[in-house]
């Protein structure tokens, strides 16, 4: 594990989001298209979490995203920021809140 710095860490601009809309990715199997509720402003998001989540179960999930992350394009789809889960022998599981608070809360 590689260790960071406190000023390493401040530099991530974690916040609450969530999820409104899910959409198959058209060119990949393990890919959705999420746009998330960020409070300040909806934003698409590309992640890889199809084989452990349906759509039904996503909309209105509160999840924990990286909002600074510059912009990246996954098979030909723009995301603009990153979700949080964890990879346990291949199931992922989703960082989200354990109530519902506002969406765009810092994380700290």
């Amino acid at each position: 594990m590689t260790e960071a710095t406190i000023e390493e860490f401040q530099k991530l601009d974690l916040r609450t989001a969530t999820i409104i809309s899910v959409e198959d990715h058209p060119n990949a199997d393990k890919l959705y298209i999420l746009k998330i509720d960020l409070g300040s402003e909806v934003r698409q998001l590309v992640a890889g979490i199809r084989k452990d989540y349906k759509k039904e179960d996503l909309i209105n999930k509160q999840i924990i995203v990286i909002a600074n992350l510059k912009p990246a394009v996954l098979r030909g789809v723009e995301s603009n920021g990153m979700l949080l889960a964890a990879d346990d022998n291949g199931k992922i599981s989703m960082l989200t809140t354990d109530h519902k608070v506002s969406n765009g809360i810092k994380i700290r």
